[in-house]
């Protein structure tokens, strides 16, 4: 559905973006991450034909960004980090508006800004003027606007910013909803969000992919290490060294809860009987033990301080 080919862009002596490879499939949630000025707002920009590119491709649906740009943006919307408002207008105008300049047949507008009201839980506003919204509203106002061509893909940067805690999870299951029946992107910096609703994960830094793939298989690829998470009745500073001497842990830290205990190990089948060992012979008490997975927190911060994740 999207392929982005050797993507580069500079300012001037600045690269903003270099060799950027990667696909997106039909029906497929992409989480785009990274961190501020990593160049994820400018790929999003040259996707949805905002930008050009200094040089590479981009096609949509086998379409060429550039050469047949009012094709790709027919299959487009795109929520910029900014919402894309004209606040003197009604909500109601202003989707239908918007329906009416990406080409929705004249018939079927009424009942495509009605969509786009109830997916984005906006019809208490929708006769409201859009500079009298709330921040949370108009960014659902924005989103709207994405939606209201019923586009084959959505490109949503930060679509959660100034949203209430009711508002972000309403944002999360509608873009669940929108899985299979649109191919998205999303770019944000609440990890969690990502986590929650993409099915794969990109991850760019000072303009180069650092990592791509689907959150197992970046715990898969992190360092080859495990994690180990212990709790025991008596913890105590000759533990945490006999555990450090244990064949294949790696690192040894107190957890935060009471008696918890986070172990990092090689890959060896038999590292948890042998930890388990050392505390029941060192009258600890074990209470629990189990294999913990890296956070996506965790694998960003390493991706983007340490480098590609291979």
């Amino acid at each position: 559905m999207i392929q982005i080919r050797d993507l580069t862009k500079s300012y001037g002596t600045t690269t903003a973006i270099k060799d950027l490879n990667f696909t997106v499939n039909k029906g497929e949630v992409v989480g785009f991450l990274g961190p501020n000025g990593a160049g994820k707002s400018t790929t999003m920009k040259i996707i949805t034909g905002y930008m050009a590119p200094t040089s590479g491709s981009v096609t949509i649906a086998g379409f060429d960004v550039f050469e047949n740009p009012i094709e790709v943006k027919k299959r487009i919307g795109f929520l910029p980090e900014t919402p894309p408002l004209y606040t003197d207008m009604y909500v109601w105008d202003f989707l239908a508006y918007v329906a009416k300049l990406k080409g929705v047949e004249k018939s079927h507008i009424k009942s495509q800004v009605e969509m786009a009201i109830e997916r984005t839980h906006i019809q208490s506003v929708s006769h409201r003027l859009i500079q009298n919204l709330s921040k949370g509203f108009k960014q659902r106002v924005g989103i709207a606007q994405a939606l209201v061509s019923e586009p084959e893909i959505l490109i949503l940067d930060e679509p959660t910013v100034g949203l209430d805690p009711k508002q972000v999870a309403e944002i999360r299951d509608l873009i669940k909803e929108l899985k299979g029946k649109h191919t998205v992107v999303l770019s944000t910096h609440i990890l969690p969000e990502v986590q929650a609703s993409c099915e794969r994960i990109i991850i760019i830094n000072r303009g180069r992919i650092v990592a791509e793939d689907s959150l197992l298989g970046l715990n898969r690829k992190m360092t080859g290490n495990h994690r180990i998470f212990v709790r025991v009745k008596n913890l105590n500073e000759n533990l945490l060294s006999a555990l450090g001497g244990v064949k294949g842990v790696v690192d040894v830290k107190k957890g935060d809860a009471p008696g918890a205990i986070v172990l990092t190990t090689e890959n060896d089948e038999t590292i948890q009987e042998n930890i388990a060992t050392k505390i029941a012979t060192s009258g600890a008490g074990l209470i629990e033990m189990r294999a913990e997975d890296y956070s996506l927190e965790d694998i960003f911060l390493k991706v983007t301080a340490e480098g590609e994740l291979r």
